[in-house]
């Protein structure tokens, strides 16, 4: 009697008018599917209703038009020339047509899922078909929006990015990790950068990026790496873990390890990719925070000489405090930062010069470490063996 109630109410507030889909969706609470023309067929059968040939008065046929829409949309998908395999639909609809649903809702006394949410649901089951491809929720390779707001469905396609993973070396110095702007154009272009707009002719960013946007086809790129070394610095051993991520692109069927060999010969000697794999956008946050130490190999020179045993000394490293150093003062906060000396391990080169092995908590800054930075790295090399110490050559041998 329920269901027979509801069913007369309905009828009467749409005139009869009302297609299968809006017909199911308001009895899904009650009555079992699959899928609510499915519902409607069976109440049709239950109690002899005739299917009405008017425009439903809840969607304005749009439910009904949905192979129409999806014609919209494969002319625009086909007309950008995309590769991909999960989709995720989104849609605009009229105000009226929203509140004309919750209207119906509300005097039925109901709470069944919006007609908003069943258009995006058969619409993608359409496309799903269409292009033999999954309905992706969380990661998207494509999200197609909608708008029926106007005459005719207009019709839009976000291209999400596509993320690889991987690790570089970096086997030269005077390369910075990412593109750096000119300071003077700001990467406009002036006789300081050769108008260029850029610090530095290259950067791994680049070097990494270049094959792999032309492989993809994509709008641009950014390079997210677990942590940077400085430009006067290596990255040897396994690499530095890196996510690159390419905007929009067209192509995202690529074989890494072909790609790997183009980056490598694209570099010419000056860095090297190892382990590509296809990541998430989580990936590129969870990197930054991935790296619990580090080792490094450290040339110093001493102002002073020194006798070896005093070098035990070294040993004593621990806990450091150190404030921001004055030469990344000008974009990194100034603060305290507590770090710890895991291991240290020496070299001596001559009387003048070491090596050092340094196993360090991430986020220490070893050329500070070594120079003391003018008092604001505490305790330091120079401090310890009480000769002022400057690092003339740094490695990074690993990222943990």
């Amino acid at each position: 009697m329920k269901t027979e109630k509801r069913l007369e109410k309905l009828l009467d507030i749409t005139g009869e008018s009302i297609c299968l889909n809006c017909l199911g969706r308001k009895f899904s609470d009650i009555i079992p599917g699959p899928g609510n023309r499915k519902r409607a067929e069976t109440l049709i059968k239950t109690f002899k209703l005739k299917k009405s040939s008017n425009k439903c008065k809840i969607c304005k046929g749009i439910l009904e038009d949905l192979e129409k829409t999806a014609d919209y949309v494969e002319e625009k998908i086909k007309k950008l020339n995309l590769e991909f395999s999960t989709l995720l639909v989104g849609s605009r609809l009229p105000e009226e047509l929203l509140s004309t649903d919750e209207n119906i809702n509300n005097h039925l006394n109901i709470e069944v899922e919006s007609i908003k949410k069943e258009i995006n649901r058969e619409l993608g089951k359409i496309l799903k078909e269409r292009f033999n491809c999954k309905v992706d929720f969380k990661n998207p390779d494509i999200i197609v929006k909608v708008d029926f707001r106007t005459l005719e469905p207009q019709v839009w396609v976000q291209i999400n990015p596509l993320f690889i993973e991987g690790r570089y070396k970096k086997l030269i110095r005077g390369i910075p990790q990412t593109k750096w702007p000119c300071r003077k154009c700001k990467g406009q272009g002036c006789p300081r950068c050769n108008f260029t707009g850029k610090m530095y002719p290259t950067s791994v960013e680049e070097l990494v990026a270049e094959p792999v946007l032309k492989a993809t086809q994509g709008s641009g790129s950014k390079f997210h790496g677990a942590g940077r070394e400085d430009i006067d610095v290596r990255m040897l051993g396994k690499g530095r873990p890196f996510v690159l991520e390419i905007k929009e692109p067209k192509k995202r069927k690529i074989n890494l390890k072909e790609i790997a060999d183009e980056i490598n010969k694209f570099a010419k000697g000056k860095i090297e990719v190892l382990n590509l794999k296809f990541s998430t956008r989580n990936r590129k946050v969870e990197i930054k925070t991935s790296s619990p130490y580090k080792i490094y190999r450290a040339k110093v020179k001493l102002k002073d000489e020194i006798e070896p045993s005093a070098l035990e000394k070294l040993k004593s490293l621990n806990l450091i405090k150190q404030r921001t150093p004055k030469r990344v003062s000008h974009r990194r906060a100034d603060k305290i930062r507590k770090r710890k000396v895991i291991d240290i391990k020496w070299n001596i080169i001559d009387s003048k010069t070491l090596e050092l092995i340094l196993k360090t908590e991430g986020g220490l800054y070893i050329k500070e470490l070594i120079s003391g930075d003018d008092g604001r790295t505490k305790p330091s090399i120079s401090e310890i063996l009480n000769t002022p110490a400057e690092c003339i050559e740094l490695d990074v041998l690993e990222v943990g």
